[in-house]
């Protein structure tokens, strides 16, 4: 496989270090586009993950003339109306941290047990070039909120989020099984695996 510098549309660190590591087995170099902070940023107004996924990336991918990757992801709860899905990370409100986000959400979900407590992590993963989308996949693993954080790795929700198929939270996983089993985890994985022909993709206007 031809060697790939892919561009991170994001400036969230553990976002970058995840894929990064998801990554690491392949011959893609991530890095986050230069002067991330000085592109006029991308309002990630939209109703669904996919729209802002793509939007983001065709937008980004406008400065740029490297292969840019984008995504949209976040928890969805069907017991409060798939809430906080598209608005996971502006949950709490500006300047929010994990912590504010993590405790409005258990207080939301206070007296809830059972199947009211299921919940969902979505990624929509965008690859872009010159303002033209080149691919656009997801991924999604199901799990249930616990009652309090555990575990401390991790960001996000990760530490009320508790998969079944791992038997423990996000926070309390390894890295490398947190990677097998995400969403981010397994959207971008199909993308990796587009790679070698992406050179030669029509472009998705």
């Amino acid at each position: 496989m031809t060697p790939f510098r892919l561009f991170l549309a994001s400036s969230n660190s553990g976002k970058l270090r995840e894929y990064r590591e998801l990554a690491r087995n392949s011959p893609v170099q991530l890095e986050l586009i230069p002067d991330f902070s000085e592109i006029p940023a991308f309002d990630e107004a939209a109703a669904t993950f996919a729209e802002n996924s793509a939007g983001k990336a065709l937008h980004y991918s406008q400065f740029t003339p490297e292969l840019v990757v984008a995504d949209d992801s976040g928890l969805v709860v069907p017991a409060l109306g798939g809430a906080p899905g598209v608005h996971s990370a502006r949950y709490a409100g500006p300047g929010a941290t994990d912590t504010d986000r993590i405790q409005k959400l258990l207080g939301e979900m206070a007296g809830k047990r059972g199947d009211e407590r299921r919940a969902r992590f979505i990624c929509v993963v965008t690859l872009a070039r010159a303002s033209r989308a080149l691919a656009i996949m997801s991924g999604f693993v199901d799990g249930v909120l616990t009652l309090e954080p555990r575990g401390k790795d991790g960001f996000g929700y990760d530490p009320i989020f508790f998969s079944p198929e791992l038997g423990r939270t996000f926070a309390e996983a390894t890295r490398e099984e947190k990677n097998y089993y995400s969403h981010r985890g397994r959207a971008f994985r199909k993308v990796l695996d587009l790679l070698p022909s992406a050179a030669n993709f029509p472009t998705l206007s």
